[in-house]
């Protein structure tokens, strides 16, 4: 194998690792002050990411795959662990809804926000990085596969982005509920990435995020 498709390759590695890693932490973090803050939103955001790491784990046996043989399809490994992900994002979803549910009728809400708002930067600013930095690997390999994988990362952009308008409304006004509207946005996206992980593992076709 040419020494420069060899490096992009271990670079496509490290980023697939780099990803695993940064969500456990994230998913810890974020759970954690969610949970202590009684912020819907960011837990939700939080157990999130503990679902991508799930999902980081196929990418990075998809970048292995195809290194070994580029022209090779998914494998068993990967529609196991795109049925486990998308599984966990529905059992999100009805997570979400329930809470949200009990919150609107309880009138429950943060005892602050300001964590979400903080955690959400940094994401958004780490998740851009990823993006750019896969499309440009996947472009120099000519792997729609790796591509494809930027493509969905931009997902974990828009969770962030939720995260980040709801922890910030709430911050610096107030408002009821808007914690809990947060959660059923990010409990439409992760519906829409389970359903995205049930349709890759049915076929061999890649992440269709950006048609969405």
């Amino acid at each position: 194998m040419d020494k420069k498709i060899s490096q992009l390759f271990k670079l496509a590695l490290g980023l697939a690792a780099f990803t695993i890693i940064y969500n456990i932490i994230e998913g810890l973090i974020a759970t954690y002050i969610g949970f202590s803050d009684d912020s819907l939103t960011l837990f939700g955001f939080g157990a999130d990411s503990f679902i991508e790491t799930i999902s980081g784990f196929g990418i990075l046996h998809m970048v292995t795959r195809i290194q070994a043989n580029p022209n090779s399809n998914r494998d068993n490994y990967e529609r196991t662990a795109l049925r486990i992900t998308g599984f966990s994002f529905y059992t999100l979803v009805v997570g979400l809804l329930a809470t949200s549910i009990y919150n609107f009728t309880t009138e429950q809400q943060p005892q602050t926000t300001f964590w979400g708002v903080i955690i959400s930067v940094i994401s958004i600013a780490i998740m851009l990085g990823l993006v750019y930095y896969k499309t440009k690997v996947g472009k120099a390999l000519n792997s729609d596969a790796i591509i494809a994988d930027a493509e969905c990362t931009k997902v974990c952009i828009y969770m962030s982005v939720v995260l980040l308008l709801s922890s910030g409304i709430y911050h610096f006004t107030n408002l009821p509920y808007v914690d809990s509207v947060g959660a059923l946005v990010l409990a439409y996206l992760s519906f829409k990435e389970g359903r995205e992980c049930f349709e890759k593992a049915k076929s061999d076709k890649h992440c269709s995020c950006e048609h969405e």
